[in-house]
């Protein structure tokens, strides 16, 4: 019985790693169809084990200037035309 459940906490290892990421269910998921296969198993634990990657906002203040409607280009504040691409603002 010890044997059984030692083999399912090592096969779910991953998953319990992973429980608090965003994509938990994603990495249960993979562990529990793929982990039954080295390779599968393995990506599941790389995965748990990642760092998050979060991709930073570069925040404009929308009264520093004005936004472009061709190319989408911040003009400065008062300007009539765009600086990238020279059309009206």
């Amino acid at each position: 019985m010890f044997f059984l459940i030692f083999s399912m906490l090592l096969y779910f290892l991953p998953t319990l790693i992973g429980r608090h990421k965003a994509d938990a269910m994603g990495i249960f998921i993979v562990n529990l169809l793929f982990g039954w296969t080295i390779i599968g198993w393995v990506i599941a634990l790389i995965w748990a084990c990642a760092a998050e990657r979060y991709v930073p906002l570069r925040v404009v203040p929308v009264s520093s200037g004005r936004f472009c409607c061709q190319c989408g280009a911040l003009s400065a504040y008062g300007a009539h035309f765009c600086a990238a691409c020279g059309r009206v603002v």
